[in-house]
C-alpha cells in the first residue's frame, strides 16, 4: 500500500469476530458510504493498469461487482460477473473452491467470454485467495488471458497475493493490513 492511501484505509471500518471468533472482518461498506472517498479509490485503482491492455472486468460476488462496475464505467470496458451458484439463469461453468471455513462455488455465462479477451479481475478484498485463485482458473478455463488482480483490501499475512503471482497474476491492492 503506498502511503497516499492511508485516507482510504483510515474508512475502511474493522469489525472484530466476524464471521467466527478470531477473525477481523474488513468492511469496505463504510468507504463505500463516502462518495468522494469512492470515487477517489476506483481512480486510483484504475491509474494502477493500461486500460488498453485490458477487454474486460470480472468483478466477484457480491463486493466485487461494485468495485468492477465502477472501473467498467470509468474505463469504458464491459463488466463481466462470477456469481454464486444458482444465480445465473442462462448455460453457466464453474469451479468449485475451499474457504477458510467450508466450500464454495463461482460460476459464468458460457460465452460471456472470448478466448484471447484480457481480463482483469477485481474483487473488494483478498485474504487467502482461494475465490481468486478460482476466478482466475475459470476465466483461463474459458480462454480468457488474466494476468492482473486488483483490490481495495490486501491481508497480506493470509497470502493470497503471493499465491496469486505463483499461478502468474500480479495482483494490486489500495490498502493493507497485517496481522489478519
Amino acid at each position: 500500500m503506498s502511503s497516499n492511501n492511508h485516507d482510504l484505509a483510515a474508512l475502511i471500518r474493522t469489525i472484530p469476530d466476524y464471521p467466527k471468533p478470531g477473525i477481523q472482518f474488513r468492511d469496505v461498506s463504510t468507504l463505500l458510504l463516502d462518495g468522494p472517498a469512492f470515487r477517489t479509490a476506483i481512480d486510483r485503482l484504475a491509474a494502477t493498469f493500461d486500460p488498453d491492455q485490458i477487454d474486460l472486468i470480472a468483478g466477484i460476488e457480491a463486493r466485487g461487482f461494485i468495485v468492477a462496475a465502477a472501473l467498467s464505467y470509468a474505463l469504458s470496458k464491459g463488466k463481466l460477473i462470477l456469481r454464486k451458484p444458482g444465480k445465473l439463469p442462462g448455460e453457466r461453468v464453474g469451479m468449485d473452491y475451499a474457504l477458510e471455513y467450508g466450500m464454495d462455488r463461482i460460476e459464468l455465462h458460457i460465452g460471456a467470454v472470448q478466448p484471447g479477451q484480457r481480463v482483469l479481475l477485481v474483487d473488494d478484498l483478498i485474504a487467502t485467495g482461494g475465490t481468486a485463485l478460482a476466478a482466475v482458473r475459470l476465466l483461463r478455463g474459458e480462454g480468457a488471458v488474466i494476468d492482473q488482480a486488483r483490490f481495495l483490501v490486501d491481508l497480506p499475512d493470509l497470502g493470497g497475493t503471493e499465491r496469486l503471482l505463483a499461478s502468474g497474476v500480479k495482483a494490486h491492492a489500495l490498502t493493507s493490513f497485517a496481522g489478519d
